[in-house]
Order: structure tokens, then sequence, then C-alpha cells
């Protein structure tokens, strides 16, 4: 889940949408581990949340290009 914002820009359109809905079916194992004691580290659900709000920063930016590219 460690992709750069340079990588996510790079991606198509499906592709994106698909690394956004993984990431948030990680993130939600990783917050039912962390609820049960079962995760040890941390550090991952951390590091799970900031990839997908840069991942969703990247859609935001496309959706705006686009409506923004639309009025003209």
């Amino acid at each position: 889940m460690a992709e750069s914002a340079r990588d996510l820009r790079d991606m198509p359109d499906a592709e994106l949408k698909e690394h956004i809905a993984t990431a948030r079916k990680e993130i939600f194992g990783l917050r039912f581990q962390n609820a049960t004691g079962e995760l040890e580290n941390t550090t991952g659900l951390r590091d799970g949340r900031r990839a997908l709000a840069r991942a969703l920063t990247v859609a935001r930016e496309r959706e705006l290009r686009a409506q923004h590219g639309g009025e003209s």
C-alpha cells in the first residue's frame, strides 16, 4: 500500500478506484484487528490511512480537473 503520489497519478482511473477500494478493505481489517487486540504493530494502521488519503486526494484532483475543464 506504500504508493507514492506520483505512482498514483500515473494510474488509470479504473486502477485508482480499485486501489482505493483495496485500501479501504485493508484499513477495515487492520481496525478490526486493533479493536480485538490482535494487531501488534499499529504503525500499519496509520500508514494505511495516509495511503488512502493520498489516493483520495489524487482522485479528487482528477474530479476537479474534469469539472474545471468541462466549463470552458
